[in-house]
């Protein structure tokens, strides 16, 4: 069975003492929901609370993730952060989130060259996939969602397929308030992402990989997605900000 995977997606938001009261807020909960080995939790918060937040899960289960990353190990790339200066605080880096493709242009081939640079460098890939809301009501869905999971996975061998995550946000959902049902977002999980997954490697892989839902969710609907059996956990955005509601998520979560 596939271990669900939450992981708080603290965006462009609080500062490094804030940071620091909010993982003092959510530890003592959340370490021994993640030593249960029953759900694996994952804290991402902006680059410069990163060693701060490292420090103050150092020794607990509860892991660390980086929002983005180039895929240069270094160079004259002013403003962006690398895989070499993330491995040594991080587990897992988050590539390819709605928000990077709207807003600062990334494309498949852009997140392909990420994965492949966090592989190499020993961090987890959580990759996001997901239609915008004139796709969705057109019925491109398939077409779409079906097309970033064969760019992002383009030369990546099936082993490391296997520990890559992806997130499925439907772009329509993100910060509106409106989440795709369960069932909606368990079809477009099991057919369209593990059925491009199946045609690239297999079915024993496709259904090896974890695939997380994101796109409002929260402590009061996640239970609807975690009954859905193609839906391994949640990527959560402003809910994560929040103590109480991140630690009710991550308590939903556990098998």
């Amino acid at each position: 069975m596939r271990t669900p995977i939450v992981a708080g997606n603290w965006k462009m938001n609080k500062t490094i003492a804030e940071a620091r009261e909010l993982v003092n807020a959510l530890k003592n909960d959340l370490a021994p929901l993640a030593a249960t080995d029953q759900v694996e939790i994952v804290l991402c918060p902006p680059f410069v609370a990163l060693p701060q937040v490292a420090e103050l899960v150092k020794g607990t289960p509860i892991k660390v993730g980086a929002q983005n990353m180039h895929w240069e190990a270094k160079g004259a790339f002013t403003g962006e952060v690398s895989p070499t200066m993330l491995n040594e605080i991080c587990d897992y880096v988050i590539i390819g989130h709605s928000e990077r493709r709207q807003y600062f242009g990334e494309t498949d081939e852009g997140v392909n060259k990420k994965i492949k640079a966090a592989l190499a460098h020993h961090l987890k890939p959580i990759v996001c996939v997901g239609e915008n809301l004139a796709q969705n009501e057109a019925g491109q869905t398939q077409q779409v969602v079906g097309a970033q999971v064969r760019g992002a996975f383009k030369d990546i061998s099936r082993d490391d397929a296997r520990g890559i995550v992806i997130a499925y946000e439907p772009i329509w959902a993100i910060g509106t308030g409106k989440a795709a049902s369960g069932a909606g977002a368990n079809s477009v999980i099991g057919l369209t992402i593990r059925g491009a997954l199946a045609d690239l490697y297999g079915e024993a892989t496709a259904q090896a990989v974890r695939v997380q839902y994101g796109g409002s969710a929260n402590a009061k609907n996640v239970t609807e997605f975690f009954a859905q059996p193609d839906i391994d956990g949640a990527l959560v955005g402003g809910a994560s900000l929040v103590a109480a509601d991140f630690i009710a998520i991550c308590k939903a979560a556990l098998k």
